[in-house]
C-alpha cells in the first residue's frame, strides 16, 4: 500500500530540488522565484479536494483510491519526461502547473487510502510507513542528479536533470503499479468511524443568515483586498489571495441560495460546506499547518540561493559554483529526507509515550532550530547538521497531523477531508509565495538567508500552536 509513495516522492524531491535551478538558468531573479513556484500550491489548492471528493463517491472494479492514484501517475509519468526540454521560462513554469496537478491526483488518495482500510490503533504506525517511503524516495531523488554526474559521468545541467527526470518518471509507474496491484480496498458498506456530518437540505434562518454573512464578507474581503494592492502599487501576488477569498464567500453565497430552494449542493459548494462543518481537531491543525508549511516552502524555494550566497563565486547562477552549491542542496535535501525516514522508525513509540501533539510539538521544534542553522551558519560543508533538525521534523509533518485527523473526521467523508486538509497546507504556500518575494527585498536587502530566518520563526511558532490540537476527536 505505501511503496507508491516511494515513487510519488521522488516527484517531488526532483521538483524541490531542480525547479529553481531551471527557473534561474532561464533568467528568473531570486525574488521572483517565490512567485514562480506558485503552481505547485494552487494545484494542490484545487485539485486535491476535487479529488478526495471524488474519490469519496467512487466504487468500481479498482475500488475508491486506486483509479486516481494510477491516472495522476501516468500523467505525472509523462510530464516529467517534457519539463526538462523546456527552453523558456514560460514554458517552464506551464510544465510545473501541468506536473504538479498531475502528481497531486496521485497523491491525495493514498492518505485517505491508509485510513480506509486499517483500524485506528494501526494508523500511526501506518502513517509512519508511508514517512519511510516517502524519506527513502526524497533522498533516492534528491541525490539523484549528483550520482549520475559523478557515478555515471552524465555532463551539463539539462542533461543531468533530464535523465534525472527519466529515472524518476520510470520508478513512480513500476512503484504506483505495485501498490494498485497489490491492495485490496473495503467496499464503502464497511468503513468504520466517526459518523458522516450532515447538511441539512434547508438551512435554519439563524444557519442561512450566518452563512450568507461570512460569504459577503469574504467575497467583499477580497474585492477590498484587490483594490488596495492596485490603488498602492503593492506586490502582484497579492491579488491571488484577493481571488481566493472572493470565491470562498461566493461558494458560501452559492450555498445559501442552493439550499433555500430544496437543492442539493453540488461539487465545489459542497466542499465548502463540509470546509463550513470541520470538526475541531482539523481547525487546530489548520493553524499548525499554516506556519509550518510556511516555513518549509521558504525552505525549498530559497535553499540553493542561500547556500550559494555563501561562496563569492557561487553567486551567479550560471557559474560552475552555483551548480555545485545546487548539487550540495540536493545532498543536504537527502540527507533530512533520510533522517527522517529513520525517525518515523521510532515515531509511533514517542508519540504513544507522550502522545501525538506533544511529540509533534518536539518535532517542529527541532525544525525550527534546524532553519536557523541554515540562516546563521557560514559555511555550506557545516548545513549537515541543522539538515538534521529539519529530517526530525519532517519525519513528524508527514505522518503526525494525518494520524490525529483520520481518528477525527467521518469515515465516509475521509477522502475528502483529506482533500480540505491539504487546503490548509497549500494556503500557507500560497501566502509564502506571496510574500516571500518582498520580505526577501525589503528587509532583508535581497539575502536569501533573510528567507531561512523567517522559516525558522514560523516552525516555531507552529510548534507552539502544536499543543493546542485536541487529544481526542472533537
Amino acid at each position: 500500500m505505501c511503496l507508491g509513495l516511494f515513487g510519488v516522492q521522488i516527484v517531488w524531491g526532483l521538483q524541490n530540488v531542480n525547479t529553481s535551478r531551471i527557473f534561474q538558468t532561464l533568467g528568473a531573479n531570486v525574488d521572483e522565484l517565490a512567485l514562480l513556484w506558485i503552481a505547485a500550491p494552487i494545484t494542490g489548492l484545487l485539485v486535491q479536494p476535487v479529488v478526495g471528493h471524488l474519490s469519496d463517491r467512487t466504487w468500481g472494479r479498482l475500488g475508491r483510491r486506486r483509479p486516481y492514484i494510477l491516472a495522476g501517475a501516468l500523467l505525472t509519468a509523462l510530464a516529467l519526461l517534457a519539463m526538462p526540454s523546456v527552453t523558456t521560462l514560460w514554458s517552464a513554469c506551464l510544465m510545473l502547473w501541468v506536473l504538479t496537478a498531475s502528481i497531486n491526483i496521485a497523491m491525495e488518495p493514498f492518505r485517505a487510502l491508509v485510513a480506509d482500510t486499517l483500524p485506528e490503533p494501526q494508523r500511526t504506525s501506518a502513517f509512519a510507513l508511508q514517512v519511510f517511503f516517502i524519506g527513502a524516495g526524497a533522498v533516492f531523488a534528491s541525490a539523484l542528479p549528483w550520482m549520475l554526474t559523478n557515478w555515471f559521468g552524465v555532463g551539463g545541467r539539462g542533461d543531468t536533470v533530464a535523465a534525472a527526470y527519466a529515472v524518476g518518471a520510470v520508478v513512480l509507474v513500476v512503484t504506483v503499479v505495485w501498490s494498485v496491484a497489490t491492495t485490496r480496498e473495503r467496499p464503502p458498506g464497511q468503513l468504520a468511524g466517526p459518523g458522516d456530518i450532515a447538511h441539512p437540505d434547508v438551512p435554519t434562518a439563524s444557519g442561512a443568515a450566518a452563512l450568507a454573512f461570512s460569504g459577503g464578507a469574504w467575497a467583499l474581503g477580497g474585492a477590498l483586498l484587490a483594490g488596495l494592492t492596485a490603488a498602492l502599487r503593492a506586490p502582484r501576488e497579492l491579488y491571488l489571495m484577493a481571488g481566493i477569498a472572493a470565491v470562498f464567500g461566493l461558494l458560501q453565497l452559492a450555498a445559501v441560495a442552493l439550499r433555500r430552494r430544496g437543492r442539493r449542493s453540488i461539487g465545489m459548494v459542497v466542499i465548502v460546506e463540509d470546509i463550513l462543518h470541520m470538526p475541531l481537531v482539523l481547525k487546530r491543525l489548520a493553524l499548525v499547518q499554516f506556519f509550518t508549511w510556511f516555513g518549509m516552502f521558504a525552505l525549498w524555494v530559497y535553499a540553493i540561493p542561500a547556500v550559494a550566497a555563501l561562496d563569492p563565486a557561487s553567486r551567479d547562477p550560471a557559474s560552475a559554483g552555483y551548480g555545485r552549491s545546487a548539487d550540495w542542496v540536493g545532498m543536504l535535501f537527502a540527507e533530512y529526507n533520510a533522517v527522517a525516514a529513520l525517525v518515523a522508525l521510532v515515531l509511533p513509540a514517542a508519540a504513544r509515550r507522550v502522545g501525538r501533539r506533544a511529540c509533534h510539538a518536539l518535532c517542529l521544534g527541532c525544525g525550527a532550530l534546524g532553519l536557523l542553522g541554515f540562516a546563521t551558519f557560514g559555511r555550506a560543508t557545516d548545513l549537515w547538521l541543522p539538515a538534521i533538525g529539519i529530517g526530525i521534523a519532517w519525519a513528524a509533518i508527514l505522518s503526525l497531523p494525518y494520524a490525529m485527523l483520520s481518528d477525527g473526521v467521518p469515515a465516509r467523508k475521509m477522502g475528502v477531508y483529506m482533500g480540505i486538509h491539504n487546503i490548509f497546507i497549500v494556503l500557507p504556500q500560497l501566502v509564502a509565495a506571496a510574500t516571500l518575494g518582498a520580505l526577501v527585498r525589503i528587509p532583508f536587502d535581497g539575502a536569501p538567508a533573510g528567507a531561512m530566518t523567517s522559516a525558522a520563526l514560523a516552525l516555531g511558532i507552529g510548534a507552539c500552536l502544536a499543543l493546542t490540537i485536541p487529544k481526542a476527536p472533537a
